[in-house]
């Protein structure tokens, strides 16, 4: 997924294992190969995580970091490995808390946002996951979906739901508009961060 790389290729599957200590995505696309891994570092009050395109973590291809500690407000800059902005994910405050909201900004200006379908199925996927016996097949009956569109016109572009599993969680990414394929980077790095953050909301 490195910036002027070939367009994407749709669907993607983004994965992450449930019972690792560190949570870490990867996400690969139709043909099955890499082209992002993710391994969140524990215990860190100011939120930053490192893209790669190998799992053995030897090539970086952009850093995501928050702008302030632990804030429901928290803006989330991403930069590529020269340090030039790519694009900011920003959660809408308090309007996120309860259906996750969320807009992604390039150069300044707003341009996409992430929207959650139906907040339910995410609260009886986190409750019921937790269950024991129950909560190995709840990857099973709750499927939360988020939409991404961009802004100002509901035009959609990306469609990322989660799929059934054991043992892992795993979305599917799905384009559903038309779009560039800087915008789709964006807005697959932009998913990428987005699932970290509710993973840990529940």
């Amino acid at each position: 997924m490195p910036p002027n790389a070939a367009p994407l290729q749709f669907p993607l599957s983004l994965s992450f294992k449930i019972i690792a200590l560190a949570p870490q995505i990867s996400v690969t696309d139709a043909a099955g190969q890499l082209i992002g891994y993710v391994r969140q570092k524990l215990f860190k009050l100011k939120e930053s995580v490192t893209v790669f395109a190998d799992r053995e973590q030897t090539r970086p291809v952009y850093q995501i970091a928050a702008d302030r500690v632990l804030d429901i407000s928290a803006q989330y800059h991403i930069e590529d490995t020269s340090g030039a902005p790519v694009g900011v994910l920003k959660r809408r405050g308090m309007r996120s808390i309860w259906r996750a909201h969320y807009e992604i900004h390039r150069g300044g200006q707003p341009l996409l946002e992430i929207r959650e379908e139906n907040p339910w199925s995410k609260v009886a996927d986190s409750v019921f996951g937790e269950l024991p016996l129950i909560g190995m097949v709840s990857g099973y009956l709750f499927h939360p979906a988020y939409r991404v569109s961009y802004t100002g016109t509901e035009a959609p572009l990306l469609r990322a739901v989660k799929q059934p599993a054991f043992w892992e969680g795993r979305y599917a990414i799905e384009r559903v508009g038309s779009g560039g394929p800087e915008d789709e980077r964006l807005a697959v790095l932009c998913i990428l961060m987005m699932v970290l953050l509710e993973r840990r909301r529940g």
